[in-house]
């Protein structure tokens, strides 16, 4: 028996008022692509905004000469006095400073660059360096009177 709670629902979705201008957010094109106007007449960049000032002249800072390069890693610097916790003849690297507890393994996986410092005394004598470890003068002519091998 058909009665009004029987009935079968007919839902008709609204149509679109398209074109009745910009603040509709339905208006100018109005959902038909961008296949018309100056885009079909020309090549137009992607950074260009119809007129509007670019987005990359809004934010000057990150323009010019050396401003997108990568951040220069500054090295941890030791003095020399802090490699007496070394055995005689021992090759020194990364690893063994993060084991001896100098360095943090975070830090050494941050930065890689070792710098040797004057200050203190060396007590410890031929010690041998890997690649990743700079000196400063002074250092490295104490490091040298101990008959340290500064790049092995």
């Amino acid at each position: 028996m058909l009665s009004l709670n029987n009935l079968k629902k007919i839902v008709s979705k609204k149509k679109k008022r398209l074109g009745r201008g910009l603040s509709s957010r339905k208006g100018a094109k109005s959902g038909r692509g961008t296949t018309r106007h100056q885009t079909a007449r020309e090549k137009v960049p992607l950074h260009f905004e119809g007129g509007q000032n670019r987005m990359v002249k809004k934010f000057p800072l990150l323009r010019g000469k050396g401003k997108n390069k990568g951040k220069l890693v500054k090295p941890v610097s030791f003095r020399v006095s802090a490699l007496n916790v070394f055995s005689d003849n021992e090759k020194i690297t990364l690893a063994k400073l993060v084991k001896k507890g100098l360095l943090t393994k975070q830090t050494a996986k941050d930065r890689p660059l070792v710098k040797i410092v004057y200050g203190g005394e060396l007590k410890v004598k031929g010690l041998r360096f890997a690649k990743n470890f700079r000196f400063t003068p002074k250092a490295s002519r104490v490091l040298l009177e101990n008959k340290a091998d500064l790049n092995s």
